[in-house]
């Protein structure tokens, strides 16, 4: 109303204005109206809305459960755990090997891993390590592996981690938009799970 713009045309059959929408903001008698002080001369988005958005650095990606994180552990032999790091839910499970490994400590006797662990670099840095690889062989290998079964089943120690770290609703159910406040959640709760262990040890 200020620039006495006439009303918008109605769409022709055509799908674009009327013809005569070149003539708005002119004056029905004469030349265009002088520009406004407060007008921008090149209307655009703002600045903040140009930048870069996304949740590659916050450990969240979309897979076949949706949009969500992984927890990848490392538990020493009663099933606590040592080493807690995130990616995205699209990230394979064995690009957080390198990260599981780097713990200062004395390397393990035995690694004990499902078949995404399955793969010929990793073991043979568990075999650089000397660690014996208790990892079944992925079904599309041409040779045969032989793992220790027997000692395989005690894997379960993992699950059954992640089961008593998920009855923690803030670490079941994600909140925090950050990778960084996520991790110090799951941390809280993998330090609940040791006090339980001294006090009764």
């Amino acid at each position: 109303m200020e620039q006495r713009l006439p009303t918008l045309w109605p769409l022709e059959q055509a799908g674009h204005l009327g013809r005569d929408f070149g003539s708005l903001g002119q004056w029905r008698a004469g030349g265009p109206l002088p520009p406004q002080p407060r007008q921008h001369g090149d209307p655009g988005t703002s600045a903040c809305g140009r930048r870069k958005r996304g949740t590659q650095k916050e450990a969240l990606g979309r897979s076949r459960g949706g949009f969500s994180t992984k927890i990848h552990l490392r538990a020493e032999a009663q099933g606590l755990p040592l080493v807690i790091t995130l990616t995205g839910g699209e990230v394979h499970d064995s690009q957080a090997y390198d990260d599981l490994m780097a713990l200062g400590e004395d390397d393990p006797d035995a690694m004990l891993a499902d078949k995404a662990y399955d793969s010929n670099p990793i073991r043979a840095d568990l075999r650089d390590r000397s660690v014996e690889a208790v990892i079944p062989p992925r079904v599309n290998r041409t040779e045969s592996i032989d793992y220790d079964k027997k000692l395989y089943r005690l894997r379960n120690l993992i699950e059954r981690l992640v089961n008593k770290l998920k009855q923690y609703r803030r670490i079941a159910t994600r909140y925090e938009k950050t990778a960084r406040s996520y991790l110090s959640m799951v941390s809280l709760g993998a330090i609940l799970l040791w006090i339980k262990f001294v006090n009764t040890a």
